[in-house]
């Protein structure tokens, strides 16, 4: 195994305790970027862990389905389209993985002649592939090979331009179909950032990118697929904790990313979503001074709100604002009555309502076992209403991270999972 092949597998794998990566684990990472049956623009996931990469890869392809490709029906597209829209996808995100477009891409792949053990990821820039594989990347990609097997007939493909890029990559469909695609798509991410880079980025370098016992991804490498970053925090830009300098995002992504570790409180502050407006920025203030959420603060707090947004913040005023804002004098100040009354009818980017559709790509959580979309609608009331609720599932939760008070009615029977 060659060195530049060993820190891939390092920085993915780590060095396991025992000698080597659990065959269980890398055969659930063992497959390729398939489409649903039952929905053609859907990809399909076979066992627990791929996730983090295949979830990413969806994220772009729907957006580029929708915004790039012409057509009215989204999710029924042909085979064609399938091949083209997923590999403009995997050149997009290895284009934002590199640093500049000065420098080379590299794309990590079979063999395309008889090898030997002793092949190894080795830089080179060959002559254009056909479309088509050859016999022996076919039975490459059948063949049942071991951990150490498949990483040592690995091949580095350096390509200069985005053009060489994206041919590369459509010539590879097949590649990326079959059985080890979603691998070597992830270390052509990989080898295309630089893994002195990514190292650079990562908060903890001794941690691998794919856990090694449970065989997830960590959020390293959902930031590196999503913007580019191998960075360990989801936080707007960097922040300094004890003379540690923690990196977050630094851009907003074309994708939006969200968790149920946020709601968790295990994290806060995610970032990837549109700025925030004037009334956005006033509920996430109120609700600093409102840490439980109960959707109220205690009046003695109204005028440190009113100051933390600039607003007028005179004695007289506030206890004003204290009568009107609390006429019954509880002592309380409703979130949905302060931002009525100090943004009133502001123009939002949020509308009232509009169309959720849920994706899991595992076969097993979703109904009959067929990987499809659910089919939903989201009220955005702007404040909790106790006679408009829906469900406290773990995709409500999610949501709430971006919309605090969401109601989502599906049009199936049962709610679909995030497991």
């Amino acid at each position: 195994m060659s060195d530049t092949n060993k820190e891939v597998v390092d920085l993915v794998w780590g060095i396991p305790s025992g000698g080597g990566v659990p065959v269980s684990l890398f055969r659930r990472w063992s497959q390729g970027f398939v489409f649903s049956e039952a929905e053609r623009s859907a990809l399909e996931q076979f066992e627990g862990g791929p996730c983090a990469v295949i979830a990413p890869v969806q994220a772009f392809l729907l957006k580029n389905v929708l915004f790039n490709t012409e057509g009215s029906n989204w999710k029924d597209i042909s085979e064609e389209e399938q091949r083209t829209v997923l590999c403009s996808t995997l050149s997009e995100i290895l284009e934002s993985a590199c640093l500049n477009k000065t420098q080379a891409f590299h794309l990590a792949t079979l063999p395309r002649a008889k090898t030997t053990d002793s092949s190894d990821i080795t830089d080179s820039h060959p002559e254009p592939e056909s479309s088509q594989p050859t016999d022996t990347q076919t039975a490459l990609a059948a063949e049942e090979l071991g951990f150490e097997r498949f990483h040592s007939v690995i091949q580095k493909r350096t390509l200069r331009t985005v053009e060489e890029l994206r041919e590369a990559v459509l010539s590879l469909y097949d590649t990326w179909k079959n059985k080890f695609g979603v691998l070597l798509f992830l270390y052509s991410v990989i080898l295309t950032k630089g893994i002195e880079n990514i190292k650079n980025e990562i908060e903890d370098s001794s941690e691998p990118l794919i856990d090694p016992v449970y065989g997830h991804g960590s959020q390293s490498l959902i930031n590196l697929l999503v913007t580019g970053h191998a960075v360990s925090n989801v936080w707007d830009g960097d922040r300094e904790c004890s003379g540690m300098k923690l990196r977050g995002i630094h851009q907003q992504a074309s994708v939006g990313f969200l968790t149920l570790m946020e709601s968790l409180r295990y994290c806060k502050e995610m970032a990837l979503v549109a700025p925030e407006s004037p009334s956005e920025q006033a509920r996430r203030v109120f609700q600093t001074f409102d840490p439980e959420d109960n959707g109220f603060i205690p009046d003695t707090l109204l005028e440190d709100v009113m100051k933390a947004l600039d607003l007028v913040s005179e004695p007289d005023y506030v206890n004003l604002m204290k009568s009107k804002l609390d006429p019954e004098g509880l002592g309380i100040i409703l979130l949905g009555q302060f931002l009525q009354e100090f943004f009133p009818n502001q123009d939002s980017v949020i509308p009232d309502s509009f169309p959720v559709y849920h994706y899991n790509g595992l076969k097993q959580s979703n109904h009959n076992e067929k990987v499809s979309y659910v089919e939903g609608t989201a009220l955005v009331i702007g404040f909790e209403d106790p006679m408009v609720r829906t469900d406290d599932t773990p995709v409500k939760r999610c949501l709430q991270t971006k919309w605090p008070y969401i109601e989502l009615l599906w049009t199936t029977e049962r709610s679909p999972s995030l497991n």
